[in-house]
């Protein structure tokens, strides 16, 4: 029964299930971490710092969950890699006695994290396009190279929201908004879901609020802040995205572990928002319940408690959940209906993906019409699938253009065509640094940076590259002045004398991406200060005084405080990591061939120090009389410039009244006074007055990207439900109360455009998960003049 795909895939799990011992079952709740062999032979156990390599040869005969990373641990060129994934499919079918094979998965956070395989801006470039149908056609295009090489599981996407900027990780947020977060995520989920490849969310839930953006720290948050800021962003995916996987947390809230939080993982994930798919645990997790967190005196102990929270999978290899967890069995730790219970969740992920159907054929779609059994016809597969097309790299450059933010400028840029400057001097640490624009879990950085003999396995064309190809007419020399994160000034001379005589002065500072302390941002890259990294403020600061004009561009994973320059620069350029065509984007939004249509998902903040801090600030989080620091920013979240003019106009509200049930209407018109075609973001925000809990100032609850072409208007019109103004009670209870509200359009958090005062009339309402989550936005076009 459980071979035939016309059965409903519950009703086959539960036949297969029935014929399993024990520890069959908990062979299908772990995985083991391998890496692909560059021959095409089969996978071998992957040797970390962690753990030992696993037993392969032990496990296979009861069956093996998941293999962990088969692209993603060594260089491996993809066709090969995928011949040593399907001989290892084989094998472990081969190995059990129901033939079942292993469920592959792979980080995808940047693109697929494989050699060779395209490098996308990372997730904070994401939310900077302010554009979900993008994301979504990115995400797409990441889920079909997984699928084509046989990876059926992706770990992605981030949907922390950044509430420390000083976290290392914030590169991999989409920003510190939880509905941009929530809409930019949800299109990801959906893109790689229409591939076939089961989405994850991570991490589940509040690691980013981690004290002091500490990676793996104590979280000091609230029930309210979790419930209001943090979790957002996954219930939409769950209830919107259609997403098959979420992963845990490693950070404990008030105590609980993640791992271990049975109200959370049950009891709101699955019991409230309905959510049917697994559970991963993030690596290591679950032994981290006894090592880090001290809530389990052994690993039995900690994989009974993970097991009956609700995690489902063990990664990234087996642990806690192989001899300790049956050890936990047999001592009645937890009862077997607990194990059951998570493989059946597993059996059916695979019935879905069509691991169990009688013609299953591990041979993936790459390798299809290949003679991919035989050695003599390995080697001649090497080069044969390409994971970086040309449809994927001009992909890789949409998004990278749409998220170049444009901070400042005095009319500086753009600098063509006919602007050009005769010298241009391009000097900083990042001014010819291949990598400068990917992030830690690219795969040239996160796994190539332990085998600097290997080629990237993709062209990264750097920023002086792309400036010489975008003006070539133009004369350009290039210092670095100094290194990302050194403390040596001896460059400075030389970038001061080259600075001197130039016509323009391009500064190239930012981030060198990296993992547990060797970059300056990344996982485990954390800092103390968001002064720019090393003495690059120095370096920044004598090119300002050398008095050539100077544009600022940053190549980072973070936003930094600028100091001077956020207001004596001519120019100021933001990119979060852009990925492969991250420095062509960049070059062409300075010269204007593309026009910057980016807007920040992070506030920049004006003080090194004034941390932590969102824009998602109560009153008392902004400036008073009482404090001698002001904590505003230099650049609010969702700012960002353009090289032409929008007149926002014709403020109407249809209804200023209505019940807390209701909804309201209202509308404005956007039009383009400018000279060149622009893209204006019209962002809805919701200003609550009086609350009986602190709220934000303000907070989004909307936003529309405009696209007009000179003298081109578009009348905005937004229906606005009454459950956009809820939030957390007193009592733990979302309510939405009555009382005034105002609705600002706005062009950023610190550019409100035109602001319509509304009320909220009736009793005090109590809304749950069903709540509507989106105003609705109708956008009409038509030309002014």
């Amino acid at each position: 029964m459980w071979r035939d795909p016309a059965r409903d895939p519950e009703e086959r799990a539960d036949a297969l299930l029935a014929e399993m011992t024990l520890e069959e079952k908990t062979a299908q709740l772990f995985g083991v971490w391998v890496g692909a062999s560059a021959e095409g032979a089969e996978v071998a156990p992957h040797q970390h710092d962690m753990e030992e390599p696993v037993p392969l040869d032990d496990l296979l005969p009861h069956g093996i969950g998941q293999l962990t990373r088969p692209f993603g641990t060594t260089p491996v060129d993809p066709a090969l890699g995928a011949l040593s994934l399907l001989r290892t499919q084989r094998r472990i079918a081969g190995a059990n006695r129901f033939g079942i094979p292993a469920l592959a998965h792979e980080e995808c956070l940047a693109g697929f994290a494989a050699w060779g395989a395209t490098a996308y801006p990372v997730p904070l470039s994401w939310g900077a396009t302010f554009h979900p149908a993008l994301i979504q056609e990115m995400a797409a295009a990441i889920g079909r190279d997984l699928r084509a090489v046989g990876v059926h599981q992706g770990l992605a996407p981030v949907l922390d929201v950044v509430r420390d900027a000083r976290w290392g990780r914030a590169e991999e947020t989409i920003g510190e908004d939880p509905y941009l977060v929530g809409t930019i995520g949800t299109a990801y989920v959906r893109g790689l879901e229409s591939a076939g490849v089961v989405a994850t969310l991570k991490h589940f839930a509040g690691y980013s609020a981690s004290r002091a953006g500490r990676n793996l720290a104590p979280v000091g948050m609230g029930p309210r802040e979790r419930a209001d800021v943090i979790l957002p962003p996954f219930e939409m995916a769950v209830r919107e995205g259609g997403v098959r996987s979420v992963m845990h947390a490693y950070t404990d809230t008030d105590g609980i572990p993640s791992a271990a939080d049975e109200p959370l993982l049950t009891g709101l994930l699955r019991d409230t928002w309905g959510f049917g798919g697994t559970v991963v645990a993030d690596y290591f997790g679950i032994a981290f319940l006894q090592t880090l967190h001290g809530v389990a005196g052994s690993l039995g102990e900690a994989a009974a408690a993970a097991l009956t929270a609700g995690v489902d999978v063990e990664l990234p290899t087996v642990k806690a959940f192989g001899a300790p967890l049956r050890e936990a069995l047999a001592h009645g730790l937890v009862p077997e209906a607990a194990v059951d219970r998570a493989v059946r969740r597993v059996l059916i992920q695979k019935v879905q993906l069509g691991l169990l159907d009688a013609d299953w054929d591990p041979t993936p779609a790459a390798l299809t019409g290949t003679a991919a059994d035989t050695d003599t016809d390995a080697a001649n597969l090497r080069g044969t699938v390409d994971l970086d097309t040309a449809d994927n790299r001009d992909l890789a450059r949409r998004v990278a253009e749409q998220a170049v933010v444009l901070l400042r400028n005095d009319g500086t840029l753009p600098l063509g065509p006919g602007r050009a400057p005769a010298r241009i001097a391009l000097i900083g640490p990042n001014a010819d640094t291949p990598t400068a624009v990917l992030g830690c879990y690219s795969f040239p950085v996160h796994v190539g940076s332990q085998h600097p003999e290997v080629h990237a396995g993709i062209e990264l064309p750097t920023l002086r590259e792309a400036l010489a190809a975008e003006f070539p007419d133009s004369e350009i020399v290039t210092a670095s002045g100094t290194t990302v994160d050194g403390s040596g000034t001896d460059g400075f001379a030389e970038a001061a004398g080259l600075a001197r005589d130039a016509d323009l002065v391009i500064a190239a500072l930012g981030d060198r991406a990296g993992l547990f302390g060797r970059g300056t941002s990344g996982e485990g890259c954390d800092t103390g200060s968001l002064a720019l990294p090393g003495v690059q403020q120095q370096l920044l600061d004598t090119l300002l005084d050398a008095g050539t004009p100077l544009v600022v561009t940053l190549l980072a994973g973070r936003p930094y405080a600028l100091g001077r320059a956020a207001d004596e620069a001519a120019a100021v350029v933001q990119t979060f990591f852009p990925g492969e065509e991250g420095a062509v984007a960049l070059a062409s939004v300075l010269s204007g061939r593309v026009a910057p249509t980016g807007r920040l998902p992070v506030s920049v903040p004006r003080l090194t120090g004034a941390q932590p801090s969102t824009y998602l600030a109560p009153r008392l989080g902004h400036a008073t009389e009482v404090s001698n620091i002001d904590p505003a920013p230099a650049f609010g979240f969702g700012h960002g410039l353009t090289y032409t003019t929008f007149d926002w106009s014709g403020l109407a509200v249809e209804n200023e009244q209505a019940d807390t049930g209701g909804e309201f209407a209202l509308s404005c018109t956007v039009c383009n006074t400018g000279a060149r075609r622009g893209t204006e973001v019209v962002q809805l925000y919701l200003h609550d007055p009086v609350a009986s809990v602190v709220q934000p100032v303000q907070r989004l609850i909307g936003y529309v990207r405009l696209d007009l072409a000179p003298g081109e208007a578009a009348e905005v019109r937004v229906t606005v439900p009454a459950d956009l103004a809820s939030f957390t009670g007193r009592d733990g209870h979302r309510v939405v109360e009555p009382g005034e509200l105002e609705l600002r359009f706005s062009a950023s958090s610190t550019d409100t455009r035109l602001t319509a005062r509304v009320t909220l009339t009736g009793p005090v309402r109590t809304v749950d998960h069903r709540r509507r989550l989106h105003a609705d936005f109708r956008v009409t076009q038509r030309q002014e003049r």
